[in-house]
């Protein structure tokens, strides 16, 4: 009877163990999460929401249906220094698994508010990597994806998303609004994938309005 209601007290305990192991490591991955998505609003806090020299306008492709040029990455930019207004971050993810160059809409990340890669760390906080030629080389944080939504909404109900062409029109007394005259909305979602998962999933997503 004794051995029964120690081990009966045994499990109990480990049980309890494994579910705060459990709950810790939520824990921390959401405040690493949240901490992600910051240093993406840090990072975009001064730029202008369409490209300073450029902006956006309307165009047609070539089969009679209208395009917004301009939106989205330019010409020329290939890494996250290179993006100089907010809708330049639409569609584009910054990973441990990234590569160079913004074609593939996958960067290598994540990133911190100065674009940089941000490193792992071991326990002692000392940057984990290789050596290569002399050179350190940092490992970025692994498991984890930054992904940037940037949308075009309604003025006056940030809910409603609009295409990124749409304008009004003058009437009457409203003047009419162009095309790069909305409000942004810009979605920070943060995966993390780990080492026996199958996919990523979503620990948090943070969301501002740019006016």
């Amino acid at each position: 009877m004794a051995t029964v209601i120690i081990g009966v007290g045994v499990l109990a305990m480990v049980d309890a163990q494994s579910s705060f192991i459990v709950s810790n490591q939520w824990s921390s991955h959401a405040a690493s999460a949240t901490f992600l998505a910051n240093e993406i609003r840090e990072f975009t806090r001064n730029l202008p929401k369409h490209d300073p020299v450029t902006g956006i306008s309307l165009g047609d492709d070539g089969s009679g249906n209208t395009i917004v040029l301009g939106w989205g990455v330019d010409t020329g930019e290939v890494i996250a220094e290179d993006f100089d207004d907010i809708d330049d971050f639409n569609g584009i993810t910054f990973s441990y698994i990234g590569t160079a160059g913004a074609e593939d809409g996958d960067l290598p990340g994540p990133i911190n508010s100065f674009g940089e890669v941000i490193p792992a760390l071991s326990h002692t906080g000392e940057e984990q990597g290789s050596t290569a030629n002399g050179t350190f080389e940092g490992d970025a944080m692994f498991g984890w994806f930054q992904t940037i939504i940037v949308e075009k909404v309604n003025p006056f109900d940030t809910s409603e998303v609009f295409d990124e062409a749409y304008f009004e029109e003058p009437n009457g007394s409203f003047p009419g609004r162009e095309v790069d005259e909305y409000p942004l909305r810009v979605s920070v979602q943060v995966f993390y994938q780990g080492v026996n998962d199958i996919e990523a999933d979503l620990v948090t997503t943070v969301t501002w309005i740019v006016p």
